[in-house]
């Protein structure tokens, strides 16, 4: 499909940044949610190729397409981009460690125990 440069450079540099990308089936959106200047068609047809050639992988649900770089998309792309290797997809970084993910609990409760509730 014929679209400008600048618009599959834009959609690669998002799906690098980011490791992940979605849309929705909707082939006539005037433009992606995400990238607002770059209509939906033209994110859905660059992904369907990059698909082909196995650098990410797609899942479909729900009306919309979930693509995930592979590790071969990775390199496709910061040698397509002129990225250095310390610039890897936000997917790959690690988070704050230190941070629990989960509070312990609430406050005043036991763990292990359980309150039967008679109403």
């Amino acid at each position: 499909m014929f679209m400008p440069k600048a618009h599959r450079v834009a959609i690669y540099e998002h799906l690098f940044k980011e490791g992940v990308l979605v849309a929705e089936k909707n082939f006539y959106a005037p433009k992606h949610p995400e990238l607002d200047t770059i209509p939906n068609l033209h994110v859905i047809k660059t992904m369907q190729s990059l698909k082909s050639k196995n650098f990410v992988k797609e899942q479909f649900a729900w009306r919309h397409y979930y693509w995930y770089l592979t590790n071969e998309g990775i390199e496709y792309l910061r040698a397509y981009l002129h990225l250095p290797s310390e610039i890897v997809p936000s997917t790959l970084k690690r988070g704050p460690s230190g941070v629990p993910a989960h509070p312990a609990g609430k406050p005043g409760r036991q763990k292990g125990r359980r309150r039967c509730r008679h109403w």
